[in-house]
């Protein structure tokens, strides 16, 4: 799972993606502070 995070003054938005390059797509759209992230599920890994 991808997720972006977006700081603004006022708030905090999360955004969920299941794949890459959607989230990429998106990351590149958002001119506020942001930040991707890759999350791992440790249950997933096994």
């Amino acid at each position: 799972m991808w997720v972006i995070t977006v700081y603004s003054k006022k708030n905090i938005r999360m955004f969920e993606f299941d794949n890459e390059k959607e989230a990429k797509e998106k990351y590149k759209s958002i001119k506020e502070c942001k930040i991707l992230s890759n999350v791992i599920y440790y249950n997933d890994v096994m």
